[in-house]
């Protein structure tokens, strides 16, 4: 294999430079950790688009450009901290070593677990320990640290599993379609008493109950969603084709003429 030109140092050194403040660039030199933010949240999920890209085509070159853009995100936050006197690079590359070696005693010491199941039971006990050396007071959630800046359904998905680690779940998919049931009656209900705030809180709670029927199914919540948006996307963009090859567009159209494309769109997508 020949010799890379660029290493993490190189990076790290890039960064440096674009911070300096006589030489540095000024986009770079005047960003915070705040202002770093929105970028850090577009890069991941630029990173996750183009994996999945990547699955469809089989072509991780793109893959490779985002996972770089996502590194240089943390050694952005990493130089932060080092102009601040906090921690550097190498300060966070130890830490995770460190958390990742502690967390999988089955893989670097001679401990050894039952199954998977012990595993991750042993994985969470870890976490839990992390959010107890890091409370203020005696008062300890399960549901601390979970991330508030998490889109709803993820952030629901994993405040969920949370609770199901400590045993407060439904023993299987039954119960968890009729709550799916129950919610959507109420949403009826408040519908029909046309109480604008009742209506937005009763959807509220059957877009939780719907997270727990893709999670007792063993579904990740925002996975499905985000399959249903390119489905939608792909069948909606068949639509307007359908009307641009018969001469007409969408806004002259009545919904049933374009309700019958959306019906020749789906069943094109099934043969």
């Amino acid at each position: 294999m020949s010799q890379r030109p660029y290493s993490i140092e190189t990076l790290l050194s890039i960064m440096t430079q674009l911070r300096d403040p006589e030489t540095g660039c000024p986009w770079d030199q005047k960003q915070d950790w705040q202002s770093i933010v929105p970028y850090t949240i577009e890069e991941t999920y630029e990173l996750a688009d183009a994996i999945n890209q990547a699955l469809e085509q089989a072509d991780f070159s793109e893959v490779k450009l985002e996972l770089g853009d996502v590194l240089f995100q943390v050694v952005f936050y990493a130089q932060f901290a080092k102009e601040q006197g906090d921690f550097d690079f190498a300060d966070v590359v130890d830490g995770i070593c460190e958390k990742l070696i502690r967390r999988h005693p089955h893989v670097f010491t001679e401990q050894a677990f039952k199954n998977e199941a012990a595993i991750k039971a042993n994985w969470e006990a870890e976490k839990a320990k992390e959010r107890a050396s890091k409370a203020q007071s005696s008062s300890v959630s399960v549901l601390d640290d979970v991330p508030l800046a998490l889109p709803a359904l993820s952030r629901a998905q994993k405040l969920q599993k949370r609770c199901a680690n400590v045993g407060f779940d439904w023993p299987d998919v039954a119960p968890v379609i009729d709550k799916v049931e129950e919610e959507l009656v109420e949403v009826k209900q408040a519908i029909a008493e046309k109480n604008q705030q009742d209506i937005a809180e009763e959807i509220g709670d059957l877009l939780f109950s719907c997270v727990n029927l893709a999670r007792a199914c063993d579904f990740d919540a925002e996975d499905l969603l985000r399959s249903a948006n390119q489905k939608f996307t792909r069948r909606f963009q068949g639509v307007e084709a359908l009307a641009r090859d018969s001469g007409k567009n969408l806004e002259s159209m009545s919904l049933s003429e374009m309700d019958a494309l959306w019906d020749k769109v789906k069943e094109n997508y099934k043969n």
